[in-house]
């Protein structure tokens, strides 16, 4: 390695990224079912006690019943015409597929994609599937990614959504599959030694997010916010490793993004996790 290839990789390696903090404003939240009556009514008042850390007095709450729309289109251009900071709802609208653990039923597979407002997505009143702590409280979200460094609007979704004294869980877990594949490659080449190369780029991989979770706490101390912060940085089998983390740290929140602006359909592992984690809510970004 030539000097110059010295001098630029650690020049690269301390140049860290630090959160962008920005409060989180939620001034609409429209609550969708396909409830009526006293139903929809009872819904939106147990979603207003959940969420109740982004429940201002200038908060309006508004709802869309069963009766308001009985088709994707319809769906959405209420929305359109609401015009939302948040979304509430549940799987499978208007559906009996909540039976079934296959998808999260069309409206809900839409509504997530076609729209950038943020929905949060309950388990299904029916489906009797909810941990016993859920929709409590929100004392307890994790944020979840495979690239956590600069994911600065997941991280502040997150800390806008727990509750004051709560604890954030501020989680990476990078893909053991892809880091295999990658040391199995290097392995094959006699010039770089396997064994310095598996450690030093472990090491690497996982202080980025590292450093980043830390300049998170930097921030919440200069922003004075009362959440914890907890850290979990790992390389592993993802979607196993997340139903883990999320049953040992008794998670009301799941804080994961969806949108890609390289393709129709959803980000990377967000499907997968929102259609199998039905227990506990997700906040889709």
């Amino acid at each position: 390695m030539t000097k110059l290839d010295q001098f630029e990789s650690l020049f690269l390696a301390a140049d860290k990224t630090a959160l962008r903090y920005e409060k989180l404003a939620v001034d609409h939240v429209l609550v969708v079912s396909d409830l009526d009556g006293d139903a929809a009514e009872e819904l939106s008042s147990r979603v207003r006690t959940f969420l109740s850390v982004i429940d201002k007095d200038s908060t309006r709450w508004t709802r869309l019943d069963g009766e308001g729309f009985s088709s994707v289109k319809q769906l959405l251009d209420n929305v359109d015409a609401q015009a939302p900071d948040l979304i509430v709802t549940y799987r499978h609208l208007h559906s009996s597929a909540w039976q079934w653990p296959h998808s999260l039923g069309e409206y809900l597979d839409v509504l997530t994609q076609a729209t950038r407002v943020p929905v949060v997505v309950l388990p299904h009143p029916d489906a009797a599937l909810a941990l016993p702590h859920t929709l409590e409280n929100t004392d307890r979200v994790m944020a979840i990614t495979d690239h956590l460094s600069g994911d600065h609007r997941l991280v502040n979704y997150a800390l806008g959504f727990t509750k004051h004294g709560g604890s954030c869980w501020l989680t990476h877990v990078e893909p053991m599959s892809v880091f295999d594949r990658y040391m199995d490659v290097i392995a094959k080449i006699p010039e770089i030694d396997t064994e310095s190369a598996r450690e030093l780029i472990e090491r690497q991989l996982l202080k980025e997010p590292r450093d980043y979770v830390e300049s998170c706490r930097r921030q919440i101390a200069e922003q004075q916010l009362t959440c914890e912060i907890g850290e979990i940085v790992t390389i592993g089998r993802r979607l196993g490793e997340y139903r883990r983390l999320i049953t040992e740290h008794r998670v009301d929140l799941l804080v994961i993004n969806t949108m890609d602006d390289d393709q129709l359909a959803m980000h990377g592992l967000a499907y997968p996790l929102a259609v199998e984690l039905r227990q506990i809510p997700l906040l889709m970004l």
